[in-house]
């Protein structure tokens, strides 16, 4: 089959692999769409995956052509969208529901083989079934999707909150649906890209500015979402929360990224920071979302292109081009 292969760091080939083959409870997916994300140029650098060379790809969806031995809740012909997550089920973090720390954390795409090809092998109990109404095609979003429901179960938003949001891509949008749906009174985003802004605006954002220093509210917010992983961005955000207000570091920083806080001030105003990591217990609840129409594909999505213009693609996602590009083997 055909497939993205990440050879070495800074390497992306489009190459002939070996089909997979299905264990007694996996089953072999046909790739409809598969999204590109933040995470697959960390991998490209060298960093998350502990073995070079690795298919990519952990956001995708597709048919199901093959079943395993012992798979009997999944048929031929089901569609799927597929929970990259790979837990060890063993070590204390699994053991007390924190699953996404797992000592032996793993994922599709990530540690093994992923979907940024032809055919991708998953766990029975990673796929999701897709209902009728929901094209395939465009489920390589409720990935994504799932881990910033995940972030707001970190957050518990309460009613009423006014939030800050850094990033309008994929991901930071997608936060903006959300707040939206749990109480907010207000959705203030961020970017230095103004196509970005133009589509939070689209999508309902209260107001939509280059520099927190256009917003006029001095008191802060009780929400701050870095959802872009910059130094600059996560450094300013830190100082913008109000009192008694939470910090919420949901964007992918590089290992080296540094940024400082102000312990007096943290004390003396209750403020929390805190981070969410991937996905956890929120992969099935963000498909009913997307199957409820909690986002609309024709504006997340915004270019698709064959498997083999995979490294453009990831061309394009570095340069900060578009919203989710997905790729259609």
């Amino acid at each position: 089959m055909r497939a993205a292969l990440i050879e070495a760091p800074g390497k992306v080939t489009v190459t002939t692999v070996p089909d997979p083959k299905p264990g007694p409870r996996e089953v072999v997916v046909d790739v409809s769409a598969c999204g590109l994300c933040g995470t697959d140029l960390h991998i490209l650098q060298g960093e998350f995956a502990p073995t070079l060379p690795i298919v990519p790809g952990h956001e995708f969806a597709g048919e199901i052509v093959e079943t395993g031995s012992e798979v009997t809740e999944l048929a031929v012909g089901d569609r799927v969208a597929v929970d990259p997550s790979l837990y060890c089920h063993e070590c204390r973090y699994c053991r007390i529901g924190h699953n996404n720390l797992c000592d032996r954390w793993a994922a599709i795409g990530v540690s093994v083989s992923g979907g940024a090809a032809e055919y991708a092998l998953a766990p029975v109990a990673n796929c999701v079934r897709l209902p009728d109404h929901v094209d395939v095609r465009d489920a390589a979003l409720i990935e994504p999707l799932s881990c910033a429901v995940r972030g707001y179960d970190v957050l518990g938003s309460r009613l009423g909150a006014e939030v800050l949001i850094y990033g309008s891509g994929t991901m930071g949008l997608m936060m903006l649906e959300l707040a939206k749906r749990t109480g907010a009174t207000s959705v203030d985003m961020l970017d230095v890209n103004p196509e970005r802004l133009s589509t939070a605006e689209r999508l309902g954002c209260s107001r939509a500015a280059a520099s927190a220093d256009e917003l006029d509210r001095p008191r802060g917010w009780d929400v701050v979402i870095d959802a872009t992983g910059n130094q600059a961005a996560i450094q300013d955000g830190l100082g913008r929360v109000a009192k008694a207000g939470t910090f919420l570091q949901f964007g992918v920083s590089d290992y080296a990224t540094r940024a400082t806080i102000e312990p007096y001030r943290i004390y003396n105003q209750e403020i929390t920071i805190t981070g969410s990591m991937a996905v956890l217990h929120s992969y099935e609840r963000a498909a009913g979302l997307f199957a409820a129409g909690v986002l609309d594909p024709e504006i997340f999505i915004s270019h698709r292109l064959p498997l083999e213009q995979y490294p453009q693609a990831l061309d394009q996602f570095r340069s900060g081009q578009g919203r989710k590009i997905v790729v259609e083997p």
